[in-house]
Protein backbone atom coordinates (compact mmCIF):
# COMPACT_ATOMS: atom_id res chain seq x y z
CA UNK A 1 0.00 0.00 0.00
CA UNK A 2 1.03 2.94 -1.34
CA UNK A 3 1.48 6.22 1.99
CA UNK A 4 0.16 9.19 2.01
CA UNK A 5 2.37 11.91 2.06
CA UNK A 6 2.42 16.02 2.03
CA UNK A 7 3.82 17.72 -0.84
CA UNK A 8 5.01 21.40 -0.55
CA UNK A 9 5.72 23.55 -3.52
CA UNK A 10 7.39 26.76 -4.01
CA UNK A 11 9.72 26.68 -1.52
CA UNK A 12 11.95 29.51 -1.64
CA UNK A 13 16.05 28.38 -1.17
CA UNK A 14 19.76 30.21 -0.91
CA UNK A 15 22.04 28.32 -3.57
CA UNK A 16 23.74 26.97 -0.76
CA UNK A 17 20.86 24.84 0.99
CA UNK A 18 21.58 21.69 2.69
CA UNK A 19 19.05 18.53 3.88
CA UNK A 20 19.20 20.23 6.96
CA UNK A 21 17.55 23.42 5.68
CA UNK A 22 14.57 21.62 4.05
CA UNK A 23 13.97 19.63 6.70
CA UNK A 24 13.68 23.13 8.59
CA UNK A 25 11.60 24.92 5.84
CA UNK A 26 9.01 21.82 5.54
CA UNK A 27 8.38 22.61 9.24
CA UNK A 28 7.99 26.24 9.26
CA UNK A 29 5.68 25.40 6.31
CA UNK A 30 3.77 22.78 8.50
CA UNK A 31 4.02 24.76 11.78
CA UNK A 32 5.28 21.37 13.55
CA UNK A 33 8.95 20.85 15.06
CA UNK A 34 11.70 19.36 12.49
CA UNK A 35 11.92 16.34 14.76
CA UNK A 36 8.46 15.19 13.74
CA UNK A 37 8.90 14.61 10.55
CA UNK A 38 9.50 11.30 8.43
CA UNK A 39 11.03 11.65 5.29
CA UNK A 40 11.85 14.66 3.35
CA UNK A 41 12.05 13.84 -0.18
CA UNK A 42 13.23 15.97 -2.73
CA UNK A 43 10.72 16.23 -5.73
CA UNK A 44 11.81 19.01 -7.96
CA UNK A 45 14.41 21.83 -8.08
CA UNK A 46 14.95 24.54 -10.40
CA UNK A 47 16.52 27.87 -10.48
CA UNK A 48 14.96 31.00 -10.28
CA UNK A 49 17.00 33.89 -11.72
CA UNK A 50 14.49 36.45 -12.36
CA UNK A 51 16.30 38.57 -9.84
CA UNK A 52 19.79 38.94 -10.50
CA UNK A 53 20.69 40.03 -7.05
CA UNK A 54 19.36 37.24 -5.64
CA UNK A 55 19.57 33.94 -7.76
CA UNK A 56 17.80 30.90 -5.56
CA UNK A 57 16.51 27.58 -5.71
CA UNK A 58 12.94 26.89 -5.94
CA UNK A 59 11.94 23.35 -4.73
CA UNK A 60 8.62 21.07 -4.34
CA UNK A 61 9.24 18.78 -1.37
CA UNK A 62 7.50 14.91 -0.30
CA UNK A 63 7.09 15.50 3.12
CA UNK A 64 6.36 11.73 5.32
CA UNK A 65 4.46 13.51 8.49
CA UNK A 66 1.92 11.86 10.99
CA UNK A 67 -1.63 13.25 10.40
CA UNK A 68 -1.26 14.66 7.09
CA UNK A 69 -4.58 15.07 5.64
CA UNK A 70 -5.29 16.91 9.08
CA UNK A 71 -1.98 18.97 8.50
CA UNK A 72 -3.10 19.75 5.18
CA UNK A 73 -6.59 20.72 5.65
CA UNK A 74 -5.41 23.14 8.62
CA UNK A 75 -3.00 25.25 7.01
CA UNK A 76 -5.63 26.09 3.58
CA UNK A 77 -2.43 26.87 2.01
CA UNK A 78 -2.79 26.19 -1.98
CA UNK A 79 1.26 25.11 -2.03
CA UNK A 80 0.23 22.39 0.81
CA UNK A 81 -1.50 19.44 -0.74
CA UNK A 82 -1.79 15.96 -0.04
CA UNK A 83 0.12 13.45 -2.32
CA UNK A 84 0.68 9.63 -3.54
CA UNK A 85 2.91 7.95 -5.36
CA UNK A 86 2.06 6.31 -8.16
CA UNK A 87 4.31 3.72 -9.20
CA UNK A 88 3.94 2.21 -12.26
CA UNK A 89 2.46 -0.95 -13.02
CA UNK A 90 2.77 -3.02 -15.86
CA UNK A 91 -0.83 -4.75 -17.20
CA UNK A 92 -1.04 -8.41 -16.92
CA UNK A 93 0.21 -10.41 -20.45
CA UNK A 94 -2.03 -12.02 -22.58
CA UNK A 95 0.47 -12.36 -25.27
CA UNK A 96 0.91 -16.13 -26.05
CA UNK A 97 3.38 -17.14 -29.07
CA UNK A 98 5.62 -19.25 -29.47
CA UNK A 99 7.66 -16.70 -31.30
CA UNK A 100 9.72 -14.52 -29.31
CA UNK A 101 8.88 -10.17 -30.10
CA UNK A 102 11.27 -9.03 -32.38
CA UNK A 103 12.50 -5.46 -31.52
CA UNK A 104 14.37 -3.61 -34.50
CA UNK A 105 16.78 -0.33 -33.37
CA UNK A 106 18.41 0.26 -29.73
CA UNK A 107 17.98 3.24 -29.15
CA UNK A 108 15.40 4.31 -26.05
CA UNK A 109 12.15 3.25 -27.75
CA UNK A 110 13.50 0.12 -28.52
CA UNK A 111 15.73 -0.74 -25.32
CA UNK A 112 12.50 0.05 -23.16
CA UNK A 113 10.31 -1.69 -24.96
CA UNK A 114 12.36 -4.82 -25.07
CA UNK A 115 13.61 -4.53 -21.33
CA UNK A 116 9.57 -4.12 -20.44
CA UNK A 117 8.81 -7.19 -22.30
CA UNK A 118 11.96 -9.48 -21.32
CA UNK A 119 10.89 -8.38 -17.61
CA UNK A 120 7.67 -9.83 -17.97
CA UNK A 121 8.20 -13.04 -19.60
CA UNK A 122 8.66 -12.31 -23.52
CA UNK A 123 12.19 -11.79 -23.92
CA UNK A 124 13.12 -10.76 -27.57
CA UNK A 125 14.92 -10.81 -30.33
CA UNK A 126 17.01 -7.41 -31.01
CA UNK A 127 17.89 -6.12 -33.89
CA UNK A 128 20.99 -3.42 -34.74
CA UNK A 129 22.50 -2.72 -37.82
CA UNK A 130 25.33 -0.86 -35.45
CA UNK A 131 27.81 -1.69 -33.12
CA UNK A 132 27.81 -2.04 -29.46
CA UNK A 133 28.44 0.95 -27.20
CA UNK A 134 32.23 0.16 -26.49
CA UNK A 135 32.88 -0.44 -30.49
CA UNK A 136 30.51 2.75 -31.62
CA UNK A 137 32.31 5.03 -29.54
CA UNK A 138 35.91 4.21 -30.64
CA UNK A 139 34.01 3.99 -34.70
CA UNK A 140 33.12 7.64 -33.59
CA UNK A 141 35.69 8.71 -32.40
CA UNK A 142 37.93 7.75 -35.25
CA UNK A 143 35.39 9.80 -37.54
CA UNK A 144 36.02 12.82 -36.07
CA UNK A 145 39.75 12.81 -35.99
CA UNK A 146 40.02 11.41 -39.45
CA UNK A 147 36.75 11.92 -41.26
CA UNK A 148 36.65 7.98 -42.21
CA UNK A 149 32.67 7.23 -41.49
CA UNK A 150 31.21 4.05 -40.74
CA UNK A 151 28.17 4.02 -42.51
CA UNK A 152 26.30 1.69 -40.33
CA UNK A 153 28.09 3.04 -36.81
CA UNK A 154 27.88 5.87 -36.26
CA UNK A 155 26.54 9.32 -34.11
CA UNK A 156 23.23 7.89 -35.71
CA UNK A 157 23.28 4.04 -35.79
CA UNK A 158 24.42 1.85 -32.86
CA UNK A 159 23.55 0.72 -29.29
CA UNK A 160 21.68 3.61 -27.64
CA UNK A 161 20.32 5.49 -30.61
CA UNK A 162 21.50 8.87 -32.00
CA UNK A 163 20.87 10.32 -28.21
CA UNK A 164 23.88 8.43 -26.87
CA UNK A 165 25.80 11.12 -28.72
CA UNK A 166 24.17 14.10 -27.12
CA UNK A 167 24.00 16.11 -23.99
CA UNK A 168 21.33 12.96 -22.60
CA UNK A 169 18.95 15.14 -21.80
CA UNK A 170 15.77 13.42 -19.73
CA UNK A 171 12.98 16.32 -20.07
CA UNK A 172 10.01 16.28 -22.20
CA UNK A 173 7.57 18.42 -23.02
CA UNK A 174 4.78 15.31 -22.66
CA UNK A 175 3.17 14.21 -18.68
CA UNK A 176 2.94 10.55 -18.82
CA UNK A 177 2.91 8.24 -15.60
CA UNK A 178 5.48 6.17 -17.56
CA UNK A 179 7.96 9.04 -17.23
CA UNK A 180 9.06 8.30 -13.87
CA UNK A 181 9.42 4.34 -14.22
CA UNK A 182 11.92 6.02 -17.18
CA UNK A 183 13.77 8.45 -14.93
CA UNK A 184 14.15 5.44 -12.28
CA UNK A 185 15.08 2.99 -14.95
CA UNK A 186 18.08 5.09 -15.80
CA UNK A 187 19.21 5.18 -12.26
CA UNK A 188 18.80 1.89 -11.71
CA UNK A 189 21.42 0.92 -14.39
CA UNK A 190 23.86 3.63 -13.65
CA UNK A 191 22.60 7.19 -13.75
CA UNK A 192 22.78 10.56 -10.97
CA UNK A 193 19.59 10.29 -8.56
CA UNK A 194 19.11 14.18 -9.09
CA UNK A 195 17.64 13.10 -12.50
CA UNK A 196 14.80 12.17 -10.36
CA UNK A 197 14.43 16.08 -9.10
CA UNK A 198 16.01 18.37 -11.31
CA UNK A 199 13.85 20.38 -13.40
CA UNK A 200 15.59 19.90 -16.66
CA UNK A 201 17.66 16.70 -15.58
CA UNK A 202 20.38 14.94 -17.75
CA UNK A 203 23.11 12.48 -17.53
CA UNK A 204 25.62 13.56 -20.15
CA UNK A 205 26.78 11.53 -23.03
CA UNK A 206 29.73 9.47 -21.06
CA UNK A 207 27.86 8.25 -18.15
CA UNK A 208 24.68 7.55 -20.88
CA UNK A 209 27.07 4.95 -22.35
CA UNK A 210 27.59 3.18 -19.42
CA UNK A 211 23.55 2.98 -18.75
CA UNK A 212 23.17 1.73 -22.40
CA UNK A 213 25.38 -1.33 -21.71
CA UNK A 214 23.86 -2.05 -18.55
CA UNK A 215 20.34 -2.05 -19.70
CA UNK A 216 21.88 -5.02 -22.13
CA UNK A 217 23.29 -6.65 -19.99
CA UNK A 218 20.31 -7.18 -17.76
CA UNK A 219 18.42 -8.38 -21.44
CA UNK A 220 20.40 -10.73 -21.66
CA UNK A 221 20.02 -12.41 -18.34
CA UNK A 222 16.82 -12.24 -18.65
CA UNK A 223 16.54 -13.84 -21.66
CA UNK A 224 16.50 -11.93 -24.71
CA UNK A 225 19.18 -11.57 -27.68
CA UNK A 226 21.09 -8.51 -29.02
CA UNK A 227 22.12 -9.31 -32.52
CA UNK A 228 24.70 -6.49 -33.74
CA UNK A 229 25.15 -5.45 -37.03
CA UNK A 230 21.93 -7.11 -38.27
CA UNK A 231 19.51 -4.88 -40.31
CA UNK A 232 16.31 -5.35 -41.18
CA UNK A 233 16.27 -5.98 -44.69
CA UNK A 234 12.14 -7.29 -45.63
CA UNK A 235 9.18 -7.52 -44.00
CA UNK A 236 7.14 -10.89 -44.64
CA UNK A 237 3.68 -11.07 -44.18
CA UNK A 238 0.57 -13.17 -45.31
CA UNK A 239 -2.88 -11.93 -45.07
CA UNK A 240 -2.16 -9.11 -43.58
CA UNK A 241 -0.38 -10.11 -40.73
CA UNK A 242 3.49 -10.33 -40.34
CA UNK A 243 4.77 -13.52 -40.93
CA UNK A 244 8.65 -12.71 -40.90
CA UNK A 245 11.39 -10.56 -41.34
CA UNK A 246 14.75 -11.05 -43.62
CA UNK A 247 17.78 -9.64 -41.96
CA UNK A 248 20.98 -8.54 -43.65
CA UNK A 249 24.38 -9.26 -42.38
CA UNK A 250 28.23 -8.95 -43.34
CA UNK A 251 28.05 -12.29 -44.44
CA UNK A 252 24.81 -12.28 -46.30
CA UNK A 253 20.57 -12.35 -45.38
CA UNK A 254 18.04 -14.76 -43.45
CA UNK A 255 15.28 -15.30 -42.87
CA UNK A 256 13.81 -15.05 -39.20
CA UNK A 257 10.26 -16.19 -38.55
CA UNK A 258 7.99 -14.03 -36.13
CA UNK A 259 4.59 -12.61 -35.85
CA UNK A 260 5.08 -9.42 -33.49
CA UNK A 261 7.78 -6.65 -35.10
CA UNK A 262 8.66 -3.61 -32.94
CA UNK A 263 9.80 -1.36 -35.64
CA UNK A 264 11.97 1.73 -33.66
CA UNK A 265 14.21 2.83 -36.19
CA UNK A 266 15.60 5.96 -35.43
CA UNK A 267 14.87 8.96 -37.76
CA UNK A 268 17.94 8.32 -39.58
CA UNK A 269 17.01 5.10 -41.33
CA UNK A 270 16.30 6.58 -44.39
CA UNK A 271 16.92 3.23 -46.16
CA UNK A 272 14.30 1.64 -43.66
CA UNK A 273 11.79 4.36 -44.72
CA UNK A 274 12.46 3.58 -48.08
CA UNK A 275 11.73 0.03 -47.72
CA UNK A 276 8.24 0.33 -46.00
CA UNK A 277 7.43 2.77 -48.44
CA UNK A 278 7.83 0.55 -51.08
CA UNK A 279 6.29 -2.84 -49.60
CA UNK A 280 3.13 -0.45 -48.79
CA UNK A 281 3.54 0.06 -45.33
CA UNK A 282 0.81 3.24 -44.90
CA UNK A 283 3.39 5.99 -43.97
CA UNK A 284 3.06 10.11 -44.45
CA UNK A 285 5.62 12.67 -44.45
CA UNK A 286 5.54 15.21 -41.05
CA UNK A 287 7.08 18.68 -40.04
CA UNK A 288 10.25 19.19 -38.75
CA UNK A 289 13.13 21.76 -38.50
CA UNK A 290 15.91 22.46 -40.20
CA UNK A 291 18.88 25.42 -39.30
CA UNK A 292 22.33 25.26 -37.69
CA UNK A 293 24.42 25.10 -34.37
CA UNK A 294 24.95 28.34 -32.49
CA UNK A 295 27.86 28.25 -30.51
CA UNK A 296 28.76 30.78 -27.55
CA UNK A 297 31.36 30.84 -24.73
CA UNK A 298 29.42 29.21 -21.40
CA UNK A 299 30.65 32.17 -19.40
CA UNK A 300 28.80 34.63 -21.68
CA UNK A 301 25.57 32.50 -21.73
CA UNK A 302 25.89 31.68 -17.95
CA UNK A 303 26.60 35.45 -16.49
CA UNK A 304 24.02 36.68 -19.04
CA UNK A 305 21.31 34.54 -17.35
CA UNK A 306 22.51 34.29 -13.41
CA UNK A 307 24.19 37.70 -13.05
CA UNK A 308 27.33 37.62 -10.40
CA UNK A 309 26.00 33.89 -9.14
CA UNK A 310 26.73 32.13 -12.32
CA UNK A 311 30.22 30.84 -10.73
CA UNK A 312 27.90 29.55 -8.01
CA UNK A 313 25.68 27.38 -10.26
CA UNK A 314 26.16 24.46 -12.97
CA UNK A 315 26.47 25.87 -16.32
CA UNK A 316 23.30 27.71 -17.84
CA UNK A 317 21.24 26.43 -20.90
CA UNK A 318 18.42 28.57 -22.66
CA UNK A 319 15.47 28.00 -24.32
CA UNK A 320 13.96 30.59 -26.84
CA UNK A 321 11.65 30.84 -29.20
CA UNK A 322 9.64 33.38 -31.22
CA UNK A 323 6.92 33.64 -34.30
CA UNK A 324 7.87 36.08 -36.88
CA UNK A 325 5.43 38.30 -39.05
CA UNK A 326 6.77 36.08 -42.56
CA UNK A 327 4.74 33.14 -40.41
CA UNK A 328 7.97 31.21 -39.54
CA UNK A 329 8.55 30.14 -36.00
CA UNK A 330 12.47 29.64 -34.77
CA UNK A 331 13.68 28.29 -31.82
CA UNK A 332 16.57 26.53 -30.19
CA UNK A 333 16.73 23.18 -29.44
CA UNK A 334 18.79 20.50 -28.37
CA UNK A 335 21.32 23.13 -26.18
CA UNK A 336 24.20 21.21 -25.11
CA UNK A 337 25.79 23.41 -22.00
CA UNK A 338 29.90 23.46 -22.07
CA UNK A 339 29.45 20.84 -25.15
CA UNK A 340 30.96 20.40 -28.63
CA UNK A 341 28.66 20.64 -31.77
CA UNK A 342 29.52 17.64 -33.47
CA UNK A 343 30.03 15.74 -36.60
CA UNK A 344 26.74 13.71 -36.81
CA UNK A 345 26.39 12.15 -40.67
CA UNK A 346 25.62 8.88 -41.43
CA UNK A 347 26.52 8.40 -45.47
CA UNK A 348 29.40 10.35 -47.22
CA UNK A 349 28.17 13.24 -49.42
CA UNK A 350 26.12 14.56 -45.92
CA UNK A 351 27.25 16.88 -43.66
CA UNK A 352 24.79 16.78 -40.72
CA UNK A 353 25.49 18.87 -37.42
CA UNK A 354 24.13 17.78 -33.63
CA UNK A 355 25.40 18.58 -29.98
CA UNK A 356 26.95 16.68 -27.36
CA UNK A 357 27.59 17.35 -23.39
CA UNK A 358 29.40 15.03 -21.16
CA UNK A 359 28.11 15.17 -17.45
CA UNK A 360 30.40 17.36 -15.72
CA UNK A 361 29.11 19.79 -18.93
CA UNK A 362 32.72 21.46 -18.22
CA UNK A 363 33.77 22.46 -21.85
CA UNK A 364 34.61 25.96 -22.74
CA UNK A 365 31.84 26.85 -25.21
CA UNK A 366 28.09 26.16 -24.99
CA UNK A 367 26.07 24.91 -28.27
CA UNK A 368 22.25 24.63 -29.49
CA UNK A 369 20.30 23.89 -32.70
CA UNK A 370 18.96 27.26 -33.89
CA UNK A 371 16.13 26.52 -36.26
CA UNK A 372 12.94 27.00 -38.35
CA UNK A 373 10.31 25.16 -38.38
CA UNK A 374 9.52 23.61 -42.11
CA UNK A 375 6.19 21.71 -43.00
CA UNK A 376 5.39 19.40 -45.93
CA UNK A 377 4.35 22.41 -48.26
CA UNK A 378 8.26 23.36 -48.42
CA UNK A 379 9.23 19.85 -49.61
CA UNK A 380 9.02 18.68 -53.16
CA UNK A 381 6.54 15.90 -53.89
CA UNK A 382 3.64 15.12 -51.55
CA UNK A 383 5.01 11.13 -50.88
CA UNK A 384 6.14 10.04 -47.58
CA UNK A 385 9.41 10.68 -48.45
CA UNK A 386 9.05 14.28 -49.64
CA UNK A 387 10.84 15.30 -46.16
CA UNK A 388 13.49 12.63 -46.37
CA UNK A 389 15.03 14.42 -49.58
CA UNK A 390 14.77 17.68 -48.50
CA UNK A 391 16.90 16.70 -45.63
CA UNK A 392 19.42 14.91 -48.07
CA UNK A 393 19.03 18.21 -50.72
CA UNK A 394 20.27 20.28 -48.06
CA UNK A 395 22.97 17.88 -46.25
CA UNK A 396 24.36 17.38 -49.70
CA UNK A 397 24.80 21.28 -49.85
CA UNK A 398 26.61 21.51 -46.51
CA UNK A 399 28.92 19.14 -47.70
CA UNK A 400 29.82 20.53 -50.86
CA UNK A 401 30.23 23.82 -49.07
CA UNK A 402 32.32 22.77 -46.53
CA UNK A 403 34.15 20.58 -48.59
CA UNK A 404 35.00 22.96 -50.96
CA UNK A 405 33.02 21.49 -53.52
CA UNK A 406 34.52 18.02 -53.46
CA UNK A 407 32.54 14.83 -54.77
CA UNK A 408 30.76 12.61 -52.70
CA UNK A 409 33.82 10.27 -52.38
CA UNK A 410 36.07 9.71 -49.39
CA UNK A 411 39.93 11.08 -50.51
CA UNK A 412 42.19 10.62 -47.50
CA UNK A 413 44.21 13.75 -48.49
CA UNK A 414 41.45 16.10 -48.75
CA UNK A 415 39.03 18.04 -45.70
CA UNK A 416 35.93 15.65 -46.11
CA UNK A 417 33.14 16.73 -43.38
CA UNK A 418 34.34 19.78 -42.63
CA UNK A 419 31.47 21.74 -42.14
CA UNK A 420 30.36 25.57 -43.28
CA UNK A 421 30.57 28.04 -40.39
CA UNK A 422 29.95 31.60 -40.36
CA UNK A 423 30.02 34.14 -37.52
CA UNK A 424 27.38 36.01 -36.60
CA UNK A 425 28.36 39.31 -37.04
CA UNK A 426 28.61 38.22 -40.90
CA UNK A 427 25.37 36.45 -41.13
CA UNK A 428 23.46 39.20 -39.89
CA UNK A 429 25.51 41.77 -42.24
CA UNK A 430 24.66 39.11 -45.28
CA UNK A 431 28.66 38.32 -45.66
CA UNK A 432 30.21 35.24 -46.11
CA UNK A 433 33.16 34.78 -43.34
CA UNK A 434 36.71 34.68 -44.12
CA UNK A 435 37.94 33.85 -40.81
CA UNK A 436 36.22 32.31 -37.66
CA UNK A 437 36.98 34.87 -35.14
CA UNK A 438 38.37 34.54 -31.56
CA UNK A 439 35.78 31.57 -30.33
CA UNK A 440 37.15 28.15 -30.19
CA UNK A 441 35.02 26.22 -32.26
CA UNK A 442 34.44 22.59 -31.22
CA UNK A 443 33.60 20.72 -34.20
CA UNK A 444 35.74 18.15 -36.00
CA UNK A 445 36.73 16.94 -38.56
CA UNK A 446 36.76 20.96 -39.52
CA UNK A 447 35.37 24.07 -40.13
CA UNK A 448 35.75 26.00 -43.62
CA UNK A 449 34.77 29.49 -42.92
CA UNK A 450 31.09 30.25 -45.61
CA UNK A 451 28.14 31.93 -46.28
CA UNK A 452 24.93 29.27 -44.45
CA UNK A 453 22.74 31.14 -47.53
CA UNK A 454 24.59 28.73 -49.80
CA UNK A 455 23.34 25.25 -47.41
CA UNK A 456 19.79 26.48 -46.70
CA UNK A 457 16.75 27.40 -47.97
CA UNK A 458 16.38 31.66 -48.25
CA UNK A 459 13.52 31.25 -45.67
CA UNK A 460 15.11 29.78 -42.91
CA UNK A 461 18.07 32.13 -43.35
CA UNK A 462 16.02 34.72 -43.63
CA UNK A 463 13.79 33.80 -40.79
CA UNK A 464 16.97 32.92 -38.32
CA UNK A 465 18.55 36.41 -39.10
CA UNK A 466 15.17 38.20 -37.97
CA UNK A 467 14.95 36.14 -34.86
CA UNK A 468 18.38 36.58 -33.71
CA UNK A 469 17.78 40.34 -32.34
CA UNK A 470 14.48 39.10 -30.67
CA UNK A 471 16.42 36.95 -29.07
CA UNK A 472 19.36 38.94 -27.67
CA UNK A 473 16.20 40.79 -25.62
CA UNK A 474 15.41 37.98 -24.02
CA UNK A 475 19.38 36.61 -24.01
CA UNK A 476 21.86 39.61 -23.67
CA UNK A 477 24.98 38.23 -26.51
CA UNK A 478 22.62 35.49 -28.15
CA UNK A 479 23.70 37.79 -31.10
CA UNK A 480 27.20 38.60 -29.65
CA UNK A 481 28.94 39.05 -33.42
CA UNK A 482 31.74 36.73 -32.57
CA UNK A 483 29.13 33.49 -31.99
CA UNK A 484 29.51 30.72 -34.61
CA UNK A 485 26.58 29.22 -36.59
CA UNK A 486 27.87 25.89 -38.03
CA UNK A 487 25.77 23.86 -41.01
CA UNK A 488 23.79 22.19 -41.17
CA UNK A 489 21.53 20.69 -38.51
CA UNK A 490 18.69 18.72 -40.57
CA UNK A 491 17.75 15.98 -37.93
CA UNK A 492 15.45 17.56 -35.32
CA UNK A 493 13.15 15.06 -35.96
CA UNK A 494 12.06 12.54 -37.98
CA UNK A 495 10.69 13.28 -41.26
CA UNK A 496 7.66 10.38 -41.50
CA UNK A 497 5.40 8.68 -39.62
CA UNK A 498 4.46 5.09 -39.75
CA UNK A 499 0.65 5.15 -39.10
CA UNK A 500 -0.33 2.77 -36.35
CA UNK A 501 -3.97 2.83 -34.81
CA UNK A 502 -5.07 2.92 -30.95
CA UNK A 503 -3.51 -0.45 -31.09
CA UNK A 504 -0.28 0.94 -31.99
CA UNK A 505 -0.35 -1.62 -34.79
CA UNK A 506 -0.04 -0.71 -38.60
CA UNK A 507 -2.64 -1.58 -40.75
CA UNK A 508 0.13 -4.89 -41.20
CA UNK A 509 -1.31 -6.47 -37.89
CA UNK A 510 1.70 -7.32 -35.75
CA UNK A 511 3.92 -4.47 -36.96
CA UNK A 512 4.47 -1.99 -33.82
CA UNK A 513 6.17 1.15 -35.00
CA UNK A 514 7.61 3.33 -32.04
CA UNK A 515 9.87 5.84 -30.91
CA UNK A 516 11.24 8.71 -32.71
CA UNK A 517 12.02 7.12 -35.78
CA UNK A 518 8.59 6.25 -36.40
CA UNK A 519 7.22 9.37 -35.43
CA UNK A 520 5.80 9.36 -32.39
CA UNK A 521 8.25 10.62 -29.79
CA UNK A 522 11.01 13.81 -29.73
CA UNK A 523 13.87 12.75 -27.00
CA UNK A 524 15.21 10.10 -24.83
CA UNK A 525 12.67 10.56 -22.51
CA UNK A 526 9.47 10.61 -25.19
CA UNK A 527 10.84 7.80 -27.12
CA UNK A 528 11.43 5.64 -24.13
CA UNK A 529 7.85 6.08 -22.64
CA UNK A 530 7.04 5.24 -26.20
CA UNK A 531 8.62 2.10 -25.86
CA UNK A 532 6.71 1.07 -22.89
CA UNK A 533 3.93 1.58 -24.43
CA UNK A 534 4.58 -0.50 -27.31
CA UNK A 535 5.67 -3.25 -24.71
CA UNK A 536 2.70 -3.16 -22.94
CA UNK A 537 0.39 -2.84 -26.54
CA UNK A 538 2.40 -6.37 -27.57
CA UNK A 539 1.35 -8.03 -23.88
CA UNK A 540 -2.04 -7.13 -24.45
CA UNK A 541 -2.33 -8.99 -27.91
CA UNK A 542 -3.25 -12.57 -28.20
Amino acid sequence: MVKCMIRIQNLSLPLDYGPEDLQKKAAKVLGVAPASLGTVRLLRQSVDARKKSDVRYVCTLGVDVPGADRLVGGLRNGAVTLWEPQPYCFPSVKHASSLPPIVVGTGPAGLFCALFLARNGLPPIMLERGRDVDERTADVEHFWATGQLSTTSNVQFGEGGAGTFSDGKLNTGTHDRRITAVLEEFVRHGAPEDILWQQKPHVGTDVLRNVVRSMRQELLSLGAEVRFEHQLWAIREKDGRVTGVTVMTETGPYELPCDTLVLAPGHSARDTFRMLYEAGIPMEVKPFAIGCRIEHRQATISEAQYGPAWTKLPPADYKLACHLPNGRSAFTFCVCPGGQVVAAASDYGQVVTNGMSLRARDGDNINGGFLVGVTPGDFDGGDPLAGVRFQEKWERAAWALGSFGLPPLYAPDKPVFHAPAQLVGDFLAGRPSSTLGDLHPTYRPGLTPASLEECLPSYVTDTLRAALPLFDRKLHSFADSGALLTGVETRSSSPVRILRDDSLQSSLRGLFPCGEGAGYAGGITSAAVDGIRAAEAVAQTQ
